[in-house]
């Protein structure tokens, strides 16, 4: 699907998702991605039922500067496992699951409003 941009040129914006990739700040990304204001990552993870808190490391790296970090979990929204979830607020970041499309066009508005929001996707 495609997305229309709606933040400043120095920041990540999510273009497109869809077709097992991302296009983020007019770069092409296959698999999965991590997205921050500042920089996308490929991101190992392409299915729930792998994440690890180790896959969250490079959000909790910069957990203190985030507002929000939104998981997108693919085709459809499924909770964070509970001990997941427990590790990663233990270490100062909040995960906010929703299903992938929710999450680009949510770290997208977010973004527009100058929030510190960074987005966790599994491709579908």
């Amino acid at each position: 699907m495609k997305l229309t941009r709606q933040s400043a040129a120095d920041r990540q914006t999510i273009q497109r998702y869809g077709n097992g990739g991302f296009k983020v700040s007019n770069v092409a990304f296959a698999g999965s991605v991590i997205v921050t204001p500042s920089t996308t990552l490929v991101w190992r993870v392409s299915a729930m039922s792998q994440l690890t808190v180790e896959d969250f490391q490079p959000l909790i790296a910069c957990a203190a500067s985030l507002d929000v970090c939104l998981l997108g979990c693919g085709p459809e929204m499924l909770p964070l496992p509970r001990d997941i979830k427990t590790a990663l607020k233990d270490a100062g970041l909040t995960v906010d699951p929703m299903d992938t499309g929710a999450a680009c066009r949510t770290y997208n508005v977010l973004m527009g409003e100058g929030r510190a929001v960074a987005a966790a996707l599994i491709a579908i």
